[in-house]
């Protein structure tokens, strides 16, 4: 039987209990060599590359900048929305990657072909039922993701889901949302997580893959202006209360609540709004647009300028 490892640090074989977390068009190579210099780890998207020989590219790129107490992940989601998830999985195993984030659906075949290979694999939960089936099939460690996430969050307190998954599961809680300084990853820790994935602090980087007016609106806006809508995928997810989400509303309309209750029509509505939302999304983050649909978390209240994502993990990392 292996022996459960004390931190993030020991998992990772990294210098400090972070994870740059994977964002949808946010992250890239840059951020991901910044985070590795730092003696941290890093994750992107699978999504965020358009063809596969791309991510392979990226893959390519980031395994050359490898430091030596750094690390680099891709994040793949695995249920049958993602058309390409089957050629991600094959090339993060040819390639090699330090470790896998699974997110949505079932997770067994990556478990198994990862491990394979000597990948570690990390799997998204945001309750104890989810995480008990993905520890049940193998995984090296669980991603907390609690209420206080960036983008498409949990429902459970931070404190609540790492304690709970921490007691029931024999493996690794690493603790997703609500970590924006020191003292609130501390926070985390003491609540029995091994480490912290961090998002939307980065997001106003100077390595970030986004408009300059998207970055300016984390540090303009804070955890007062983070709401939950359904509008982009139907799943609750956070973003800016900007006006433009103030105006098509975060909830749902009438006829959409009908239409979610038709058996034969529901599936149909949430792709097409998850077309839309995202849509929307991707038009937000590379150019300025009066369609301001902006993903964030609550951690954005300690972003109070752009910098660079050294000076930010600087926030956490300094003494």
């Amino acid at each position: 039987m292996s022996i459960k490892p004390k931190n993030l640090q020991e998992l990772l074989g990294i210098e400090h209990p972070i994870i740059v977390a994977p964002m949808f068009l946010v992250s890239n190579v840059a951020m991901v060599k910044a985070a590795m210099n730092n003696n941290v780890a890093a994750c992107i998207p699978a999504l965020n590359y358009r063809t596969v020989q791309e991510l392979r590219s990226a893959i390519l790129e980031m395994q050359g900048a490898k430091t030596e107490k750094g690390a680099f992940g891709i994040n793949i989601i695995v249920n049958k929305s993602n058309l390409k998830y089957k050629e991600q999985l094959k090339i993060c195993c040819e390639l090699g990657v330090d470790f896998i984030i699974t997110s949505l659906g079932n997770p067994s075949e990556v478990i198994k072909k990862a491990h394979q290979k000597g990948i570690k694999v990390f799997c998204d939960v945001v309750n104890l039922e989810h995480g008990k089936k993905v520890a049940s099939l193998g995984c090296d460690a669980l991603i907390a993701v609690n209420s206080k996430a960036g983008g498409h969050r949990g429902e459970m307190q931070p404190e609540d889901l790492i304690v709970q998954l921490s007691h029931y599961c024999d493996i690794p809680v690493i603790s997703a949302g609500g970590v924006g300084n020191k003292e609130e990853m501390m926070q985390m820790l003491s609540f029995g997580a091994v480490g912290v994935s961090i998002g939307s602090p980065f997001i106003a980087s100077h390595e970030a893959s986004v408009s300059d007016a998207y970055k300016k609106a984390c540090v303009t806006y804070g955890a007062h202006d983070i709401v939950v809508t359904q509008k982009i995928s139907g799943t609750p997810c956070t973003v800016i209360n900007t006006p433009y989400m103030q105006k098509i509303s975060t909830k749902e309309s009438a006829l959409e609540r009908i239409l979610n209750r038709n058996v034969l029509l529901k599936k149909w509505v949430k792709y097409l709004r998850y077309r839309k939302g995202s849509s929307d999304v991707i038009l937000a983050a590379k150019k300025a647009t009066y369609k301001t649909v902006w993903v964030a978390g609550p951690s954005i209240e300690h972003t109070h300028k752009v910098e660079s994502v050294e000076a930010i993990l600087n926030r956490f990392i300094q003494p």
